[in-house]
């Protein structure tokens, strides 16, 4: 609702206004109804108002006065509206001068009043639309340049325009906020990206509405996975010395009340904490890093990278000699052996006193150096994702994560795709994949199941594939589908719906807003114009 005061000398002036129109339906509640300028400007230094009727001719303070001082100290800047018996131009002309909107004649007509306040509300939402504009534009422009520091290729311009615009005092740290359920499973062909996109956006909503202070700390789109749809977040240390509380006190506060707005659980991880924003890239790969080992980790709301990432913790042994025969059994792919090097390693493991911690310290350092390995067969694909997919998939109810028959699980697994990944199965899986969705296009088919059917990591061969065609399956297949529709919708009377589920849309809506995602218009139009 608009808030309107107004502002006359005679009572009955000001009552005949009041019940002139029906102020609700128009938009508007009346704030205050005052008897002269002086209380008027009085009332606009500790209240908002969108729109001020006055008087000219009034006791104490006129409202021209009132419309002077108002711009000379830039105390309100509501619409102002002039109310007057003197149908004397040179009135008009200062009003004007002093950007009044309008004016209204003595006695009031009702249908006059409404078509000014109808146009201070079309003015109002004007601005809103022209002030979210520059918001955005604002907040992309910041965007780029934190993304700049996130991927390690920024210059001075980049940090001093971060710098000008974000409150960073102290230490720093990248944080990745995202649902707890599934909404982005690249294996999903049924989940709607626009869905999810919803989504994402509410998330994105909700963070900014519960830090309203540092919400330009928030940034859109800035994962490093393409197919995942998250928040980031950068965390400076005195957010929570400001407020006195610790960082994990403070960013547990924060994930509550961003929970109780989505009324859906959320996870946080947090990248290390570096010494100020031109370390930032270190932090945001410490994330990644952090997502890929998490798998091994007990669930929990929060991950911080220092307490996960236990590397160099007094006391604490590393079973360098054992992980090693553990990577040279995952290494040749030798299943009995990684059975039993695994069961040599947790005995070691849990001969110590601080077998909690010495077991994450171990288990870290044996996907490091997974990873390593990985990257030595091929460095452009993200090895963290694999192997971040291939723990969660190894992992079942039944089992605890990180326990010794999740690792065992997990290592022939990782045995299994390393040695695709060396005989290069993807140079020709490809054209398998091709053939697959050009044949059972319809079908519910998914990187999992292709995976499965040619036995090869299905994580991997989402990265191959995107590498290859510039697009996840996922969209791959989407636009195939749309692309055999589009044939039916031209050379066939079918009707709409009977199309969709031709090419494997059991929902009619989702198909049509799919369509006009990609052909621009719906499916009827499309038929119509190129016949």
């Amino acid at each position: 609702m608009l808030k309107v005061m107004l502002v006359d000398d005679e009572p009955y002036i000001l009552q005949g206004l009041q019940v002139l129109v029906d102020w609700e339906s128009e938009g508007y509640e009346i704030a205050a109804v005052l008897s002269n300028g002086k209380d008027a400007l009085d009332f606009l230094k500790e209240n908002k108002v969108d729109l001020i009727i006055s008087d000219i001719q009034m006791p104490i303070m006129t409202g021209l006065d009132l419309l002077d001082a108002i711009k000379k100290n830039d105390i309100s800047d509501a619409k102002f509206v002039i109310l007057t018996g003197y149908d004397d131009f040179s009135y008009m002309q200062k009003a004007i001068r002093n950007d009044c909107l309008d004016y209204i004649l003595k006695p009031v007509i009702k249908e006059e009043l409404i078509s000014i306040l109808r146009k201070v509300s079309n003015l109002n939402k004007e601005s809103i639309k022209l002030k979210e504009s520059q918001e955005k534009m604002a907040d992309a422009y910041l965007a780029t340049n934190v993304i700049a520091l996130l991927k390690g290729k920024y210059d001075d311009d980049d940090i001093e325009y971060v710098n000008k615009h974000m409150q960073i005092t102290g230490g720093v740290r990248f944080i990745d906020i995202e649902l707890c359920d599934d909404y982005d499973d690249p294996d999903n062909s049924e989940t709607d990206d626009y869905d999810i996109r919803l989504v994402q956006r509410q998330l994105y909503k909700a963070c900014k509405e519960v830090l309203k202070e540092n919400a330009n700390h928030f940034i859109f789109d800035v994962s490093y996975d393409e197919d995942y749809y998250d928040i980031g977040f950068i965390y400076c240390e005195n957010m929570a010395t400001r407020r006195d509380l610790t960082e994990e006190e403070f960013l547990n506060q924060m994930l509550r009340k961003i929970e109780v707005i989505m009324t859906k659980p959320i996870r946080m991880l947090c990248g290390k904490l570096v010494p100020n924003i031109t370390s930032l890239s270190k932090s945001y790969s410490s994330c990644s890093r952090l997502n890929s080992i998490k798998g091994f980790h007990n669930q929990k709301k929060i991950y911080i990278y220092e307490n996960e990432v236990q590397v160099g913790h007094n006391g604490i042994v590393l079973c360098k000699n054992t992980i090693d025969e553990v990577i040279s059994a995952i290494e040749n792919n030798n299943q009995e052996k990684i059975d039993s090097e695994v069961d040599k390693l947790y005995t070691e493991m849990n001969s110590g006193d601080n077998s909690g911690n010495t077991a994450d310290l171990n288990i870290n350092y044996l996907l490091f150096q997974l990873i390593h390995l990985a990257s030595e067969q091929d460095d452009s694909i993200n090895q963290e994702e694999i192997i971040q997919y291939i723990s969660e998939h190894s992992f079942e109810n039944s089992l605890n994560r990180g326990s010794n028959q999740h690792l065992k699980r997990f290592a022939k697994e990782y045995a299994n795709y390393l040695s695709e990944l060396r005989k290069s199965v993807s140079r020709g899986i490809l054209a398998d994949v091709e053939a697959e969705v050009k044949e059972h296009f319809a079908e519910n088919i998914s990187l999992r199941y292709l995976g499965d059917k040619y036995h090869i990591n299905s994580s991997y061969l989402g990265q191959v594939f995107r590498k290859k065609y510039g697009m996840s399956f996922k969209n791959y297949l989407t636009n195939y589908r749309i692309k055999e529709a589009a044939k039916q919708v031209i050379n066939t009377e079918k009707k709409i719906n009977q199309i969709a589920e031709d090419v494997g849309y059991k929902d009619t809506d989702y198909f049509i807003r799919k369509f006009i995602e990609i052909k621009g218009c719906t499916p009827s139009k499309y038929r119509k114009t190129n016949r």
